[in-house]
């Protein structure tokens, strides 16, 4: 293994050290996946069988991308490793075992729309009024409790307290039933029902934990209660196991990862050995040195200090604006004199931002600039309507019990299916305790459906019971261009001729390519398989830096990836920190971990920018910037003025009264309302800032319509709100 010289002491000593527990804290940019493939590597060459090595990624970006580095270093034995996202891997499992749980293999996963389309229509049956409760808000609240591992039993008997919290424990209970009824799962049952399988099932339990003799961990900073539950499941007797990751970098709390989980690996694998990766390979000297000033307020982590042999670098600049239209130009204007100045392209570039919402400023200049770009996270290419509509096909074929998917389609293309006829349909099948498949095979026993549309349910039927029986005859491709032909969908859209029909025209046709590629690439590939990786899927792992454009992504999209020159955008509080005037300590600290990961992103260059006022809510705002700039070394970085002095320097009344605002603080607010008025800026924990622009009733029924940032206009129940008014 000639290749080992490629790796440093540190690197070394943690890729050899395979005799017991192990916690590897690497740094940003450190070589943490070169450390991961060449461990995998060395194992192999320490007689493991690929087969009893389990290598749990959190995209399937960085797992393809250890795969193929491993093939590079010892063959095709790698491709025999059981390497994969956590919930790839544990689907593959529940896909051998989904019997022994009361399910059947070709269960579907919903990702998160077709959830909270599950929650909207339960909540529509238990007569749940809609203006009350968002589906979105007990949806969140719903994987939230499983993400802690709380069932719904649990939920009801230890937490129901207050009538929201028994309407989400209707749902909860009723969102669960109907999962399995639908032999259905979410992204969250991927990592319970195993929990469940291991425990009701030791002959199973004993299978898996036989079979993988040593386990490696990417990302450990970010896993929840429930991956590490599964974790503790498989380790071997001997503790083989190798946890990789860096507490500076832990982001995902709001998605349920438990940063307590190194400190419960500590006290649960009390033999475990520690091995620190802080020699960085990525960053300029400069860069580390400002993202070291500010992360080092947060005291509660593993002390480690990165240094890098790279160049000192230039300082980070430090860009002041007018607004977030000035941001945008003063970018655009650093990209096109860097690229002149260094000689290299777009692609070296990435502007990243807090929040999804910041990005249409930067669209419109760099437009208008002709400033190529694209953006990862937007509306992804699986959650577009029209691909969504090709899917739901597939998953019915599939999965006929998926009545989420068959209502998706039920009059897609329209065939005179109505609401009416689809709820009597309903009732019917839960009155039989059938599913709402077959009773499309008894609708002619469906009173007050007219016979016309009888027919056309029978038709539809027809329709898809011929796809069901060509499903194992056809190949994934070859079945779906033949369905898309049958149902016309390509010729309906091009009649309409609209820019965007043509655009969803475009759209299936990119699906239908894309299914051909996957059906020449996995000849023997099953329906279920290829449904499987479209849920899975997530925007990164299309990222390809091939294009010759400027990337634009959240900075939670933008870990683990790297460019040469970065800029940090919307750098004020309440962006960033989001919503300062609320935040625990805890959150600040996350917050502070988002920018110290948005900064290493950089190798050569990093600028950071903020606005003095930003349009907001439907007004302009005036801002202050992030406190995370005031904690930056001030030897690290350069203040540029952009276009912040171009506006006369007299305060307007509405910067003032955001000043006064600043001084003076918040109101504390009572529930009568007596505080709140239409104009009244308030804050909510989940919806963030916003404007009220009106309130109705009174007491306790008293209401406010509430316009949040980013165009999201809420009618909220003052009672249960929770409204702090600025």
């Amino acid at each position: 293994m000639h290749q080992f010289k490629d790796l440093n002491s540190a690197q070394l000593a943690a890729v050899e050290y395979i005799e017991g527990p192990q916690i590897i804290v690497a740094g940003a940019g450190s070589g943490k996946t070169k450390v991961l493939t060449y461990k995998t590597a060395y194992l192999l060459k320490k007689n493991f069988s690929p087969e009893s090595i389990l290598a749990l990624t959190f995209t399937n970006k960085a797992a393809n991308e250890m795969k193929g580095r491993i093939r590079e270093l010892i063959g095709k034995k790698a491709d025999e490793v059981w390497m994969g996202t956590f919930h790839s891997i544990f689907a593959k499992i529940l896909r051998t075992e989904a019997k022994h749980i009361n399910y059947k293999s070709n269960f579907s996963i919903y990702d998160t729309i077709d959830s909270l389309s599950l929650v909207s229509n339960i909540m529509t049956d238990l007569n749940i009024d809609l203006d009350k409760f968002t589906p979105n808000s007990i949806r969140h609240r719903i994987s939230f409790l499983k993400n802690h591992m709380i069932t719904p039993e649990e939920y009801r008997k230890n937490q129901v307290k207050s009538f929201l919290e028994e309407k989400i424990s209707e749902v909860f209970f009723e969102y669960q039933k109907r999962l399995i009824e639908f032999n259905a799962m979410d992204f969250d049952d991927l990592l319970l029902k195993p929990i469940e399988l291991f425990n009701e099932k030791k002959n199973i339990h004993q299978k898996y934990k036989s079979r993988f003799e040593y386990l490696l961990v990417d990302e450990f900073q970010d896993t929840n209660k429930a991956q590490y539950e599964l974790l503790k499941m498989l380790v071997s007797r001997k503790g083989l196991i190798s946890v990789v990751g860096d507490d500076a970098q832990s982001i995902y709390s709001w998605r349920g990862a438990n940063l307590g989980n190194i400190q419960d690996f500590r006290k649960d694998f009390p033999k475990y050995k520690l091995f620190k990766l802080e020699q960085n390979y990525r960053s300029t000297k400069m860069i580390l040195k400002a993202a070291d000033s500010v992360i080092k307020n947060n005291t509660d982590q593993v002390p480690k200090t990165l240094w890098t042999e790279n160049e000192e670098g230039e300082p980070v600049m430090l860009l002041k604006c007018a607004d977030e239209k000035d941001e945008a130009l003063q970018m655009a204007k650093y990209i096109k004199q860097e690229t002149t100045k260094r000689k290299i392209s777009f692609k070296d570039f990435a502007i990243l931002y807090r929040t999804n919402a910041q990005s249409r400023a930067m669209e419109d200049i760099f437009r208008r600039e002709k400033i190529p770009y694209t953006i990862i996270g937007g509306l992804e290419f699986y959650k577009r309507k029209e691909v969504k509509d090709v899917v739901a096909y597939l998953r019915v074929i599939s999965n006929q019990n998926d009545e989420e998917s068959l209502l998706r389609i039920m009059n897609f293309p329209q065939r005179g299916i109505g609401s009416t006829t689809v709820v009597r349909m309903i009732a019917f099948a839960r009155k039989h305790n059938i599913t709402l498949f077959q009773t499309m095979g008894r609708v002619f026993e469906v009173i007050d459906i007219k016979e016309r549309i009888q027919k056309n349910v029978k038709q539809f039927k027809t329709l898809l019971d011929k796809y069901i029986s060509l499903k194992d005859q056809l190949s994934v491709g070859e079945l779906t261009r033949a369905m898309v032909d049958d149902l016309a969908l390509i010729r309906m859209f091009k009649e309409e001729g609209t820019q965007e029909s043509l655009q969803r025209m475009e759209n299936i046709n990119q699906l239908l390519a894309s299914l051909n590629e996957f059906s020449e690439a996995n000849a023997d590939a099953k329906l279920e398989q290829f449904l499987e990786e479209v849920s899975l899927i997530a925007d990164i792992d299309n990222y390809k830096d091939d294009k010759n454009c400027v990337t634009l992504l959240t900075i939670h999209s933008a870990k683990g990836l790297e460019w040469p020159i970065v800029f940090v955008s919307g750098c004020e509080e309440e962006i960033f920190p989001i919503a300062n005037k609320f935040l625990t300590d805890a959150s600040v600290n996350e917050e502070r971990r988002l920018f110290y990961v948005a900064l290493t992103r950089a190798q050569k260059k990093a600028y950071i920018t903020h606005a003095r006022s930003r349009y907001r809510f439907g007004e302009v705002a005036y801002q202050s910037r992030s406190r995370f700039i005031d904690e930056l070394d001030p030897s690290t970085y350069k203040e540029l003025n952009g276009g912040f002095n171009r506006k006369a320097n007299r305060k307007t009344k509405k910067e003032m009264y955001y000043e006064y605002f600043e001084k003076v603080g918040y109101e504390s607010f009572d529930n009568d309302g007596a505080t709140l008025k239409i104009g009244s800026r308030v804050m909510h924990d989940k919806f963030g800032l916003g404007k009220v622009i009106d309130v109705t009733g009174a007491g306790d029924m008293t209401k406010a319509t509430v316009h949040f940032e980013g165009n999201n206009v809420k009618q909220l129940m003052l009672k249960f709100a929770k409204l702090k008014v600025l």
